[in-house]
């Protein structure tokens, strides 16, 4: 099995490799040993798709059953079955379908699993990738209609999962050995279940039992800001890190207008200011397109100036890519890769200097880092409360060690236990 993308596909992945694993069958690390592969794909980005479309035809060449699943065969089924003419399809909605699709693919038959069905993540059987980490969605879809996005054409409109099941998944997690519990959804500001929004499933979340910590994933400024005031509330819980995952996508209105964004940059500095102020050592996450078509060298400038303004901890650089069947792909003004390159190039550039200076900022802090996964060289990650990376040596995974910052990395601290 292999995933591209997001962490809800990871998850997907995690649940589809616990449902096979309950009918009797086992994951193998290399396809060649295997009787079938399943791929959950991702088609957010052009650079993205064409690693998937890659690897489609290299597993399709080895004449052993596959299935393309995740967002590629619901919202590309034309290019799928032209690049794996033989492979079953399964929607992003249809994994409850996983066991049926492969042992339909291992006898011979070739399933297409696109009609939708049981959306919800909850309560399935798992095989982490992290054992650490409980990756949660809680919903599928969103409502938005953004002029250049392709995965509403995947997954539809929103549908968010039932509270309670989503506390009672995230209580099991806990008492399997997780320390971590990842909210996660297109957009989690927009969750709603029975008159409850976000600020009310994070209290709840926070409410088990346990020392462990939650991540809240990405929401926009137009679903956040009506539920500001209890959100920030909610976040004053121990166990809820103090990171922020806003993305504003252009720091020019008009741009964000014809990205139909629905909200405008003073919006998000609105909600940034606000979290700031309640939390003045948060890590601020947002996600900058560059290049949109027609986007003029002063509102790419607009957007350099807001992230120098806001300053954010985490950058999300994304040249402008048309996506097949969207508004923006049809727009006028598109502008040269050579051009998108350049632009982000040139915040990439901004942002390391502005990240090194606000990690500067943590050396000599000691505190405690809860350490949730492995680095390179036989080194440890763990994250303080405030979700800052600190790599570490002489530490045990799982455990919450004191440390102190001794030195400073665009985009990550140094430190040693004490």
């Amino acid at each position: 099995m292999e995933v591209f993308g997001c962490s809800a596909n990871v998850a997907d992945s995690e649940i589809a490799s616990g449902l096979l694993r309950e009918a009797g069958h086992t994951v193998v690390a290399s396809p060649e040993d295997a009787d079938a592969s399943i791929v959950l794909t991702c088609i957010v980005k052009t650079p993205t798709e064409l690693r998937v479309v890659r690897r489609l035809r290299e597993l399709s060449s080895l004449a052993r059953p596959l299935i393309v699943a995740g967002c590629m065969p619901k919202a590309e089924r034309e290019l799928v079955e032209e690049i794996a003419p033989g492979a079953s399809l399964m929607g992003p909605d249809d994994l409850h379908r996983v066991v049926e699709v492969v042992e339909a693919a291992i006898g011979g038959r070739r399933l297409e699993a696109l009609q939708g069905g049981r959306s919800e993540r909850t309560c399935l059987p798992r095989v982490r990738r992290n054992p650490l980490i409980h990756i949660a969605p809680i919903a599928s879809g969103c409502l938005g209609d953004c002029s250049y996005c392709i995965v509403k054409q995947a997954r539809g409109r929103l549908n968010s999962f039932p509270a309670d099941e989503i506390v009672e998944d995230a209580r099991r997690a806990l008492e399997q050995g997780c320390k971590e519990i990842w909210v996660t959804a297109e957009d989690t500001a927009a969750y709603r279940w029975r008159g409850e929004r976000l600020p009310q499933l994070l209290e709840a979340l926070s409410a088990l039992d346990g020392r462990f910590y939650i991540r809240v994933g990405m929401m926009t400024p137009n679903q956040a800001l009506p539920v500001l005031d209890e959100l920030t509330e909610a976040y004053r819980s121990e166990k809820v890190f103090k990171f922020l995952h806003v993305p504003v996508q252009s720091g020019s209105d008009e741009v964000l207008r014809r990205m139909r964004r629905r909200y405008t940059v003073d919006d998000f500095r609105c909600i940034v200011d606000r979290f700031r102020a309640a939390f003045p050592d948060l890590s601020l996450s947002t996600d900058i397109i560059c290049g949109f078509p027609g986007e003029t060298e002063e509102q790419f400038g607009a957007s350099m100036r807001l992230v120098e303004e806001v300053q954010p901890d985490v950058l999300n650089i994304s040249r402008f890519w048309p996506r097949p069947g969207t508004e923006a792909a049809e727009m006028e003004g598109q502008l040269h890769g050579r051009e998108t390159k350049r632009r982000s190039r040139r915040l990439t550039r901004l942002w390391r200097r502005l990240s090194l200076e606000r990690c500067l900022r943590w050396v000599g802090w000691r505190g405690k880092v809860l350490v949730d996964e492995l680095g390179r060289g036989g080194t440890l990650v763990g994250r303080n409360y405030a979700y800052k990376p600190v790599v570490l040596r002489g530490a045990a995974l799982g455990a919450f060690v004191e440390v102190r910052v001794t030195e400073a990395r665009a985009g990550y601290l140094l430190g040693r236990t004490v």
